[in-house]
């Protein structure tokens, strides 16, 4: 007797990811919340627990995500998840400055600066930033030569070589004779944003004593997607929605992947991106289904 046909699979974010993200956003929450709370109330301890308030935390998931498919346990894996959380929100406070991108609003909510002022903000990132690294260090989160690993890379990912890089190369960009180019423009946010989303992923593989070579391929993949699909959402979005100003590159006459390649094309792009990302999985079998679905979501969000 013939096996009955297989139910669709749905394209949209399906529930048993949707919980499983909200789980990882509240324990990811509650375990800055306590590590948080040793340093205090004044100023600068507001303005930490403040910036690492809220937000999506895909990069943490990621790191839970990752690690376990290789049966690392969540307890050990949550102090990287929380340590790159950390590093990401000094980047936004800092790139939120009138120096950076000047922004007044972040997650819907007044940025740093905003709240309480330029030297406090500039703080909050630096403490933020070390902050990720005393997480790394703590012995609960992996062996001496995990360690020395996860805060070597993350290093690499987040400074001159990473994320600030992209930083640089965005400002460059901003007085630039001509728009990017997309290799440009690409390599940029490969820099900018891509660098913290492929770490999660390759930490995942340090923790379980696996070749992150796969892992790196379907990050880079949801990186670029990622960056993709906040220039569609600058152009789409609804500004109270996405919780921040929207057309500011469009604005300034900077080049986004929405300016080169045009609404439709970008948004094929990113399909592509997913469709590599989901085959990069290939691997893991049934133990990636929320990295799968993670990739969907990231180009199917509105915010």
């Amino acid at each position: 007797m013939a096996s009955p046909p297989e139910p669709p699979r749905s394209r949209g974010c399906n529930l048993v990811f949707k919980a499983a993200l909200a789980a990882a956003q509240a324990d990811i929450a509650q375990f800055l919340t306590a590590e948080l709370a040793r340093f205090g109330d004044d100023r600068v301890a507001q303005g930490m627990r403040y910036a690492t308030d809220g937000g999506k935390r895909l990069r943490g998931f990621l790191v839970l995500e990752t690690a376990a498919v290789f049966g690392v346990s969540r307890d050990q894996a949550m102090f990287a998840a929380a340590s790159v959380e950390c590093l990401h929100a000094y980047s936004l406070v800092h790139d939120d400055l009138p120096c950076m991108d000047d922004d007044d609003l972040r997650r819907g909510q007044p940025t740093v600066h905003v709240k309480w002022d330029e030297a406090t903000a500039v703080l909050v990132g630096d403490a933020l930033q070390t902050f990720a690294f005393e997480l790394l260090a703590d012995p609960r989160a992996g062996d001496d030569a995990q360690r020395v690993a996860l805060m070597g890379s993350l290093a690499r990912a987040s400074g001159a070589q990473g994320m600030v890089l992209g930083q640089a190369q965005d400002i460059a960009a901003e007085t630039a004779q001509a728009p990017l180019t997309l290799e440009q423009i690409t390599e940029l946010q490969g820099n900018k944003t891509g660098r913290l989303i492929e770490w999660p992923a390759l930490a995942g593989a340090i923790l379980g004593g696996a070749d992150p070579a796969p892992l790196l391929a379907y990050a880079r993949a949801i990186g670029l997607a990622f960056q993709i699909a906040d220039d569609i959402l600058d152009v789409t979005g609804d500004a109270a929605t996405a919780g921040k100003a929207l057309q500011k590159d469009a604005a300034a006459g900077k080049a986004t992947f929405v300016s080169l390649l045009g609404l439709d094309g970008a948004k094929a792009r990113a399909e592509a991106l997913v469709a590599a990302a989901e085959a990069a999985l290939t691997p893991y079998g049934e133990k990636a289904h929320h990295l799968r679905a993670l990739a969907r979501y990231i180009v199917e969000r509105d915010k």
